[in-house]
C-alpha cells in the first residue's frame, strides 16, 4: 500500500522574542504565575513585514532544503492556520506563489490548534488516493494579531511561528513497521464553541475580533478528549503506549501535556516539550516541536511518533507516523 513518508522538516520564527517579564509591563501578571500555570517562559511575536504567509513560506523552504527537494517537485500545499493573511485567497496559495510554484493545487485547513493534525490526515488521503505524490504540510500562525493585550488570561499564552513537513508517497507493506503515516483519528464537537473562539468575523461583525477562552473549561475537557482519540489511534495503528518512541503534543499548556502523558502511561522523557520556548502557536506548535526534536537528533528514522492536538470548536485528533 502507499504510505505518506516524512522526507523533510523546517521551521520559521519571528525575530522578536517576548519574555514573561515584558508581559509584566503590559498586564497584571508575573513570570512566576505564567510559568507555574502554563510552563511558558517566552514566545515569538511577529513584527512589521512578518505574516502568516511569510513565516509559512520560510518554514516550507527550510523543509524543502532539509528534504533535498526543489519547490517545483511539490504537487500540493496544505496550510493549517486560523490567522490567514487575508480572508481570501487561501494563505497556502500565497505561499505557493512565494515558492515559485505555478502548478498543482493549494488550500488552507481551519481546525484551530488541531489544524496540523487535520492537515496531516488530509495530505495522507490525497497521497494514498493518488492525487499527489509530494505534499508540503504547513502550520503557520500569527496569533499575536488576534489577541486582546488587556486580557491577561489569554495574551500570556500565545505566540507566532510556522513549521512544515514534506510528505512523499512510498510503497509500504501495510504493517505498522512501514515508514510514514500509519493512522489518523479526527474528532469535533461544536457544542463547545463558546469555550474557545474569536469574537469576530466577516459574516458576523465584519471585524477580525479577538480570541476569547474559558480556560478552566478547556482544561477540564482537554485531557479526556486527547487520551480517548490517542487510544483510538493505538487500536487502529496496532500499537500501544509502550511502542511509542516520541509523543509530540500540541504545545498549549505544560500541565495538559504532563497530565495526558501520565494518563496514557507515556514516560516524560519520551514527550517533546517546546511550550516554554514558543508558547501556544496553535496549528504551528506540532511542526515547530517536530522540527526542534528532529533537528537536534532526538527523533530519528524509524521512530514511532505520536502527534496529538485539541483546539477551538472543539476539534481534536491524533496521528501515528513512523519517521
Amino acid at each position: 500500500m502507499i504510505r505518506s513518508v516524512v522526507r523533510g522538516f523546517g521551521a520559521a520564527l519571528p525575530k522578536r522574542v517576548m519574555t514573561n517579564r515584558e508581559l509584566e509591563d503590559i498586564v497584571e501578571t508575573s513570570d512566576e504565575w505564567i510559568v507555574q500555570r502554563t510552563g511558558i517562559r517566552q514566545r515569538y511575536v511577529a513584527g512589521e513585514g512578518e505574516t502568516t504567509a511569510s513565516l509559512g513560506a520560510d518554514a516550507a523552504r527550510a523543509a524543502l532544503e532539509n528534504a533535498g527537494m526543489s519547490a517545483s517537485s511539490i504537487d500540493l500545499i496544505i496550510c493549517a492556520t486560523s490567522t490567514p493573511d487575508n480572508t481570501f485567497p487561501a494563505t497556502a496559495v500565497d505561499i505557493q506563489n512565494r515558492l515559485g510554484i505555478h502548478h498543482g493545487f493549494a488550500f488552507d485547513m481551519q481546525a484551530v490548534c488541531s489544524g496540523f493534525v487535520y492537515a496531516m490526515a488530509t495530505a495522507d488521503l490525497y497521497i494514498r488516493g493518488g492525487m499527489a505524490k509530494r505534499v508540503l504540510v504547513i502550520g503557520a500562525e500569527t496569533f499575536s494579531r488576534i489577541l486582546d493585550w488587556k486580557d491577561r488570561t489569554t495574551c500570556v499564552l500565545f505566540g507566532d511561528g510556522a513549521g512544515a513537513l514534506v510528505l512523499e508517497a512510498e510503497e509500504g507493506n501495510g504493517t505498522n513497521a512501514d515508514r510514514g503515516v500509519l493512522t489518523a483519528q479526527l474528532r469535533s464537537d461544536g457544542v463547545h464553541k463558546e469555550k474557545l473562539y474569536v469574537d469576530g468575523g466577516p459574516s458576523t461583525t465584519g471585524t477580525v475580533g479577538h480570541l476569547r477562552m474559558e480556560g478552566r473549561e478547556v482544561f477540564k475537557h482537554a485531557v479526556g478528549m486527547i487520551t480517548d482519540v490517542i487510544e483510538a489511534a493505538f487500536e487502529a495503528g496496532g500499537a500501544t503506549a509502550d511502542d511509542i518512541d516520541w509523543m509530540v503534543p500540541h504545545q498549549a499548556n505544560r500541565r495538559i501535556i504532563d497530565a495526558s502523558a501520565k494518563k496514557l502511561g507515556i514516560p516524560a522523557e519520551k514527550v517533546v516539550v517546546t511550550v516554554d520556548l514558543h508558547g501556544n502557536t496553535s496549528a504551528a506548535s506540532i511542526p515547530l516541536a517536530l522540527a526542534t526534536a528532529a533537528g537536534d537528533g532526538r527523533i530519528k528514522k524509524g521512530d514511532l511518533v505520536l502527534l496529538e492536538a485539541m483546539g477551538g470548536g472543539f476539534t481534536w485528533g491524533a496521528v501515528l507516523v513512523r519517521w
